[in-house]
């Protein structure tokens, strides 16, 4: 389906996600023979992935936990979807789940058509967390706060430049929006990949980039960039005096990647408020805590229901995004 395709469906979200759990809540299904086998989670991505490193950090202990392993299997191709499209059609009995990231929601504004309905086809399970961004503009500009980079993108339109790692990207999606937000005319520059914009932006070539938290650290000691604002809802322990984008006035989303379990539709629910306190219970565990965020992701638990009005909101929000950006989706 087409962003466009999805306006009337985006307009429901809410109501069907509430009518989705009212019918999950409906049915009785006993959990306690589950799971007697192993357990398969399907990630649409290439081995060696920040993904598959969040997944293994959570699922292991999970696994531990539960008395039957968790096997990730890596199926990447055709932009992501045939490792989703696999779990869509798969049995709806606990043994098969997708590693479920921002990718599924951004996929509705690049893709032309999917093979699914991650509406209707996938059941959201548990959260794992996300990867916020800072706001890092060039050291040569001389902005230090958001409100400088505004006034100069505003005093010269179109000059202002951000960098990202392509359409589509997350730091390409978060650039526009925060220009979308501010009511700034800026250029895009695209690039292979971080480093090679993370470069440009230490030279003064861009003006500003949007960079993951735990990579932007040490850029900023390294004098390669100006934090001026984070995506998190709270400021942050090592930059206290770093003012967030909400107190900045430009609300971005906390996660512009974030990642979780899903299950095929009509998964019990007994087995989905198993799987979704088994996640939680691990994400407290301070060892999990301490190398999730060494990883850069924040631990988000939420409830199953919490989860899927994430994603229902995240799926609005992306499809805004790719109207107002004129997003011109691939085949």
């Amino acid at each position: 389906m087409s962003w466009g395709d999805c306006m009337p469906s985006i307009r429901k979200l809410s109501a069907t996600v509430a009518v989705m759990f009212i019918i999950m809540a409906a049915r009785s299904v006993c959990a306690d023979e589950w799971p007697s086998r192993r357990i398969l989670v399907m990630s649409p991505f290439a081995t060696g992935t920040t993904y598959d490193t969040v997944a293994h950090t959570i699922l292991d202990p999970a696994g531990s936990q539960l008395g039957q392993s968790f096997v990730i299997e890596n199926r990447p191709g055709a932009g992501g979807t045939l490792g989703v499209s696999a779990v869509a059609k798969a049995a709806p009995d606990g043994y098969t789940l997708l590693l479920a990231t921002s990718a599924l929601t951004n996929a509705v504004v690049l893709r032309k058509s999917l093979p699914y309905d991650i509406v209707h086809d996938l059941t959201p399970v548990a959260m794992f967390g996300g990867d916020p961004s800072m706001l890092m503009a060039a050291p040569q500009k001389g902005y230090a706060t958001v409100a400088d980079l505004i006034a100069a993108a505003k005093t010269s339109p179109g000059k202002v430049k951000f960098g990202s790692v392509g359409i589509g990207s997350a730091s390409h999606i978060a650039g526009v929006r925060f220009s979308q937000l501010a009511g700034i005319d800026v250029a895009h520059m695209s690039y292979p990949g971080p480093r090679e914009a993370l470069d440009d932006l230490a030279a003064g070539r861009i003006d500003f980039y949007f960079v993951p938290v735990t990579p932007a650290l040490p850029l900023i000691t390294q004098g390669k960039g100006v934090p001026l604002a984070v995506s998190t809802r709270n400021r942050l322990q090592s930059l206290p005096g770093l003012v967030t984008l909400a107190e900045a006035g430009y609300p971005l989303p906390v996660y512009l990647t974030w990642c979780g379990l899903a299950a095929p539709a009509n998964t019990p629910t007994a087995i989905v408020s198993k799987l979704n306190s088994l996640v939680r219970n691990v994400l407290d565990l301070p060892a999990v805590r301490t190398k999730l965020l060494r990883t850069g992701y924040l631990p988000d638990p939420m409830t199953a229901e919490q989860f899927a009005q994430f994603i229902a909101e995240d799926l609005a929000a992306m499809v805004r995004f790719g109207k107002e950006a004129n997003i011109q989706p691939a085949d």
